[in-house]
């Protein structure tokens, strides 16, 4: 089956910000007050392609206002999906699929748009995606899901740009992961769900939203062991079996991070709400180490207290969950340089991931980059200047900064934050922040 559908951009679907704004900070001020922390780009973004199994709708809740999501909406649609979105609730309705080829224009543009390619092999038995795009922070292969598509028994082509895959039927398999790949740790479950027999995959992502994914696929009908650890066990079903669900997405953790460091900056105290510390432990850990005073106040909300003149240097290495995580060095790098001393950050996940250096420079850090390795002596204060974001956590750790400088800064490129951040000015200023959008 195949068939060429228009996309389609209902009117209720915002569309990225144009690349000419910028972000306007008057820094200088300490952050206090309560945030409600947001869902997960990451979680939402992997069920939304789950939905895909069923010929019935999902709804997903607690979903963020994103220009990621709405990109993934309009992947969906090209599919032959019903996608809508009323607030922070999100419905699929994946009855009539009509196509199983995702196009470079799309899947360009959103490099967790890939994720589909499991799903649709599940459903069709055949698939067809461009090889992915998103945040130039490195390379990022697709090694581990062309092995491990072919261990379930599924032929794999990449030609001219795109991945095509068939199989007369899937059958489950044991399947080594040479390294904790989240993408790949996806797709393979979401073709296994329906699989003759057992998948096991080994080494496999331990992520929280691994989690989420895993008990989205549980509730639409699939049977998935061990999401969150080392090894994750997939019992196959008939793929006619696979119903429609309501699920919730879980807080996003990046987001909290972010105003966890962007009180470090600034200094102050504020509590988060809507926010499972248990995904944060080791970002907690090395906050603590910093210097800030971290605790919960309630089951689902932390508390940062924190002091400028307190900041002491660390080393950090970013390595898979449940390490310090590849998406906060970028972030936590602002913090370091205002700390006491010396501190070294060693990127172990993407190879391009400084790019927020050389912008932090011209604010007056003094950061020397060696290979994966980040020098980083501690300044007495940043200054205000006019940046440029390279990738959407380089924009966060650029508006981090800007908060705790003197003086006004300036942040371009903002198509990157809006990638993964909602309302995050809004909510900064609620906090006290000098921060508005031009």
């Amino acid at each position: 089956m195949k068939s060429k559908t228009e996309k389609i951009d209902p009117p209720n679907v915002s569309q990225p910000m144009e690349d000419e704004k910028r972000i306007i900070i008057r820094g200088g001020k300490p952050l206090n007050g309560q945030v409600r922390i947001g869902g997960a780009k990451n979680a939402v973004l992997k069920m939304m392609a789950a939905a895909l199994l069923a010929k019935d709708t999902t709804i997903l809740r607690n979903v963020p206002n994103l220009s990621d999501v709405h990109m993934m909406a309009n992947v969906l649609r090209h599919l032959g999906a019903k996608v809508t979105i009323s607030g922070s609730e999100l419905s699929i309705d994946a009855t009539n699929l009509t196509d199983w080829e995702a196009p470079y224009e799309l899947v360009s543009q959103l490099r967790a748009s890939f994720v589909v390619l499991g799903p649709l092999l599940a459903r069709f038995r055949e698939a067809k995606v461009s090889l992915p795009g998103g945040c130039a922070i490195g390379e990022r292969k697709i090694d581990l899901h062309e092995r491990g598509l072919k261990m379930l028994g599924a032929e794999v082509k990449i030609d001219h740009g795109y991945v095509t895959t068939s199989a007369k039927k899937l059958v489950g398999n044991r399947i080594y992961l040479d390294r904790p790949s989240n993408g790949a740790t996806e797709n393979i479950m979401l073709a296994a769900v329906a699989a003759e027999g057992t998948t096991i995959i080994e080494n496999a992502a331990q992520d929280p939203e691994i989690v989420n994914l895993a008990d989205c696929i549980n509730a639409m009908g699939g049977r998935i062991e061990g999401a969150g650890t080392y090894q994750i066990t997939i019992e196959g079903v008939p793929i006619e079996s696979m119903h429609g669900a309501v699920v919730d997405t879980i807080p996003d953790r990046l987001e909290a991070g972010t105003f966890m460091l962007a009180c470090m900056t600034t200094g102050g105290e504020i509590l988060m709400e809507s926010v499972n510390a248990h995904h944060l432990y080791s970002v907690i850990s090395k906050l603590s180490d910093i210097g800030a005073e971290v605790s919960m106040y309630a089951p689902d909300m932390i508390r940062i207290k924190s002091r400028r003149d307190k900041l002491k240097a660390t080393d950090i290495t970013t390595l898979p969950y449940p390490a310090f995580p590849t998406d906060l060095q970028a972030p936590i790098m602002p913090v370091l340089c205002l700390a006491k001393g010396t501190s070294i950050i060693t990127e172990t996940i993407f190879e391009n991931r400084f790019q927020h250096a050389a912008e932090l420079r011209r604010m007056g850090a003094d950061i020397n980059v060696t290979s994966n390795a980040a020098i980083i002596k501690g300044v007495d204060k940043l200054m205000g200047a006019e940046v440029k974001s390279s990738d959407l956590r380089a924009a966060a750790a650029l508006i981090i900064a800007g908060l705790g400088a003197e003086g006004v800064t300036e942040v371009t490129e903002l198509k990157h934050l809006d990638r993964g951040y909602e309302n995050l000015e809004e909510k900064f200023r609620f906090l006290g922040a000098d921060i508005w959008r031009k």
